[in-house]
Order: structure tokens, then sequence, then C-alpha cells
């Protein structure tokens, strides 16, 4: 594998869409470095983990040699991203922009590397801009054009009103690029016609197009909605290094690998051998301790996130086991035992099916972690807490 390929590899980890990839490894092929362009509103300076997902490609291709230009859009706040909603927003005022800029600056640069990063406003051109550009700009686009977007498109049929500073946006942030000369910009999935507008104006101006790298909205803890504060579904990066624990070991079995792809910085070949091994009878929540030791670390620092973990592991040992735990010793023949025939032996269920039926109604936690998997097994030599329903505990030595 040469090292456009490697590239290219990582910087479709956990890609939606890339348009058009071949420009992409066209751009790459001259061997320069990229400039690359991610814009935000200062709408909601908090950000949470959703949020970094866009964050973490950045600082994929600031670690693979290009640069990039983090863009705040304090003149598009003032218009609204109308992006995904039904009726228009109220813009910001200056100073809450300018206020929500300064927080976003400080969060964003725990991923970044601050020193191969350039902050521009779109304010710096926007702002300096006549009617008379403005005019030739809008004339570079069509009402139609602006109509093929879903939710204007949604709006229009059901009879809502559009004002005309909202087809101004996409017009506005594909300005940006031309701007800001862009090589490649990235938004999420919902950013996908901004992002195409953007491409269009360029070749407008003379300029080559950029590529268009979309990443999906992460999904909040819930695992089905996308994360966000208004459904309570979020960790925030400045969530208290505990809370950030608590949250992300609620995270289910399943879910915990899509945040891996677009959380972790972990190369992916080590998450494939994490996924190798709790096949093989690994907990998960020891996994899923690499990843919130890892996010807290990032977030915080590492002395942080060791004693969040071990106050998660005292608060559970403390509130849910008794202390007249029973302790069972359990020699088995072989190097593991399946999770379902481990519970009968330790005289937490009556029988193997009990045990599965248990396992399916979500009732049986091995070391504070629900078990999901009744195919698990569990090594040799290995000591846990079992805990069945609500009041069934054994400490459990395998020998």
């Amino acid at each position: 594998m040469n090292s456009i390929e490697e590239a290219l590899l990582q910087i479709k980890r956990g890609a939606d869409e890339i348009l058009v990839e071949s420009e992409l490894i066209k751009k790459l092929k001259r061997g320069k470095p990229l400039k690359i362009k991610a814009g935000f509103d200062p709408t909601a300076p908090d950000l949470h983990l959703g949020h970094t997902v866009l964050i973490n490609k950045l600082r994929q291709f600031q670690d693979l040699g290009h640069e990039v230009m983090f863009l705040i859009g304090d003149f598009t706040a003032m218009i609204g991203d109308p992006t995904g909603k039904s009726a228009t927003r109220p813009p910001l005022t200056r100073d809450e922009i300018l206020e929500n800029a300064k927080t976003y600056e400080h969060q964003v640069f725990k991923i970044l590397d601050a020193q191969k990063t350039t902050v521009f406003f779109n304010s710096q051109w926007m702002g300096e801009m006549k009617a008379s550009d403005m005019i030739q700009l809008a004339a570079k686009h069509t009402v139609a054009r602006m109509l093929e977007r879903d939710d204007f498109n949604k709006r229009y049929k059901g009879g809502q009103s559009i004002s005309v500073h909202e087809f101004l946006y996409p017009l506005v942030q594909g300005y940006d690029s031309v701007a800001m000369k862009a090589d490649v910009e990235l938004g999420g999935t919902d950013q996908k016609f901004n992002l195409l507008v953007g491409r269009q104006l360029q070749e407008a101006y003379g300029q080559e197009p950029q590529v268009a790298l979309t990443m999906p909205i992460l999904e909040g803890l819930d695992g089905v909605q996308k994360m966000s504060k208004s459904l309570g579904n979020y960790i925030g990066i400045t969530d208290a290094p505990n809370d950030m624990f608590g949250k992300l070991m609620s995270v289910s079995d399943e879910l915990m690998w899509r945040y891996f792809e677009l959380l972790s910085f972990r190369p992916m070949i080590e998450i494939e051998g994490f996924k190798q091994k709790i096949a093989q009878g690994m907990n998960p929540r020891d996994v899923k301790f690499l990843l919130a030791e890892e996010l807290i670390t990032r977030f915080h620092d590492a002395s942080a996130a060791q004693s969040a973990q071990q106050d998660f592991i005292s608060r559970f040992q403390k509130g849910a086991i008794p202390d007249d735990l029973p302790e069972v010793e359990i020699v088995i023949d072989g190097p593991s035992i399946g999770v379902a025939a481990l519970l009968k032996m330790a005289g937490l269920t009556q029988s193997t099916s009990e045990s599965f039926r248990m396992i399916q109604q979500g009732a049986v936690k091995l070391d504070a972690s629900k078990v999901e998997d009744k195919a698990l097994m569990i090594e040799k030599d290995t000591t846990l807490v079992a805990q069945v329903g609500k009041r069934k505990f054994a400490r459990i030595t395998l020998k």
C-alpha cells in the first residue's frame, strides 16, 4: 500500500460520502498540503461529542500534513442556518456571536493542533461586500436549485414562508470556499447541499472545485436519535470526568463500535482486534473502559480518566453490591466457559435456559456491564462480580 492509498484509507474512515473521490486522489498525488475547510456557526458554544466527529476528521487531515482552515461563521450566524428547519430561525446578536466564538476556539483546540490551524471569520470578506457584489453572487444560483433542498422544498409545498435571506445562507457558505480557496470542505450529511454549492461557485469564479466530504451524524446515548442537548442523549466535552465516564459506560455494546470509529484515534486494525477479543470472551466493559479513558484524557487529562474509572467501579460496588457478597470458586476443564453455564454453576440461575432468558431480558451484569451476548465466553483465571436481577450476586473466580 503506497502513501496515497494509506492517506485515502485514513480520510475515508467513518466518512459518509466523498464527492468526488477521483478528484481527491488527483489533489493528493500533487504532493502539496491541501487546504481543508470546515465551517461552524457559533450558535451553540458548548460542544458535545457529536460535534467532534467533524473536528476529529480535521485532526486526521492535520496528521497527514494538510492545512486546516477552521471557519467561524460569524457573518452567517447573523443569517441563521435554515438547514433542517421548518421555520425561520432568529439571528444572533453580534455580541452573542463573539462570545460564543471565544468558547468555540477554546474547546476545539483540545482536538486540533493550534499551531497547524488557521482560524477565519467570514465577516472578514462578507462584511466588506457591497450590495452590487452580493447581487452578482446571487446571480450565480437559481431559485429552482434552491428548492431542490429538501427542507426548502417541504416548506414551499407546505405553504410555509421562506425568507429571502435564508436563500443567502448556502450562497454565503459556498462563497466562503471561494474566498478561502478550499481544496476540501467537510460537513455533516445535512450540509451536503451547501458543500456542493461551494463547488459550483468555485467553478463560477474560475477556481478548481473543492472536494466535498460528508461525515455522518453521531447517534446519542439512546443509539437511535442524533446526539442532541435538547434530547438529553449527549455527552458534553466540558462534562465532568465522572459524568463523562458514566455516560460512556451506558452506551450499548453495539453502539460502542460506532463511537470507536468516529471518536477514537486508535487505528482501525486495533479496534478490529478488540472485536476479535470480545468474540473470544473478553468483557465488553473492559473495551469501553479504553474508549472512556481515551476521550476523558483528550478533554481533561490522564489522571482525571483514571480517577473517573476508579470512581465508577467503587460507586458500582458500594451502590449495587451487598457487603456479604457470596464468593464462588468454579473449576473448569477447558480454557473458557459460556456465560449461561457459568451463571448456573454459580447458583445464580436454575438452568442455562433461565440464564439465556435473563440475558434476553437485560437482567444479567458482569462487573457492572450488562450482558447482551448469549454466547459470551469467560476465560479461565478470571474473577468477576455477577449479578442476575436485582438481588442475586456472586463474586466468581474461574480456575
